[in-house]
């Protein structure tokens, strides 16, 4: 899909406020290659091309195997992730795909138990952001394939 309107570069104060919210989690208790990898994810579930391009890159520049991005999708069955990977992502489950359903309590208390009450937040905030970013992305189009990984500074 081609781009249909660059939310991005209205200068919306909605968009904007999403952006803060994306520095503020960049910035959380909660590892960045862990970050990537749920938000990776999120736009697995998502269908969101962009983002799928962008966090690829991004989890490749940071030393991640292909191997686990190829059987991301199965990581319930698959040996490559710790436990603290597997509960951040059926918390990310869990909230992309909501299906007007509470997070039940045994799900809660696997999360807890490999997070602390911040970082619980902290991702949530994250899931919550990827998801909003996938959604805009889908709505209006995205250049799919021209993000480069950004040079550290």
């Amino acid at each position: 899909m081609s781009q249909r309107i660059n939310a991005y570069a209205l200068g919306n104060k909605s968009v904007n406020a999403l952006h803060t919210l994306g520095a503020q989690v960049n910035n959380s208790s909660l590892d960045t290659k862990l970050l990537e990898l749920l938000y990776f994810r999120a736009s697995q579930i998502n269908g969101c091309a962009f983002c799928l391009d962008m966090h690829s890159k991004n989890l490749r520049a940071n030393g991640e195997t292909e191997q686990r991005l190829f059987v991301l999708d199965a990581w319930r069955e698959a040996p490559f992730y710790t436990d603290k990977e597997r509960a951040a992502l059926l918390s990310c489950e869990t909230l992309t795909v909501l299906n007007g359903r509470e997070v039940s309590t045994d799900i809660f208390n696997e999360v807890q138990t490999q997070f602390s009450e911040t970082e619980m937040v902290d991702l949530t905030m994250a899931v919550i952001a990827i998801n909003s970013y996938n959604r805009i992305n889908i709505a209006f189009g995205a250049n799919v394939g021209a993000y480069q990984v950004q040079e550290p500074k």
